[in-house]
């Protein structure tokens, strides 16, 4: 666990902040006693991707093949 003053911690709380990892604590004193702790958050955890989520919310209009000649020197 990481001590800093209450003055550290002011000074410098953005990089405190952006350093602390999950289950890490910084404790904050003042007049060496303690007066707070700075824990992160614990992150939600992702939900898994679903196949076809997207059907319907795409539509493409009609083939294009004007567009595929700006990239045909980067097709085989």
């Amino acid at each position: 666990m990481t001590t800093v003053t209450i003055e550290q911690a002011q000074a410098r709380l953005m990089e405190l902040i952006a350093d602390l990892k999950p289950g890490e604590e910084v404790l904050i004193t003042q007049q060496d006693r303690p007066v707070a702790r700075l824990i992160p958050e614990a992150r939600k955890a992702r939900k898994p991707r679903q196949p076809g989520t997207m059907v319907g919310k795409l539509t493409i209009i009609q083939e294009d093949d004007e567009h595929l000649k700006d990239f045909k020197d980067y097709m085989p």
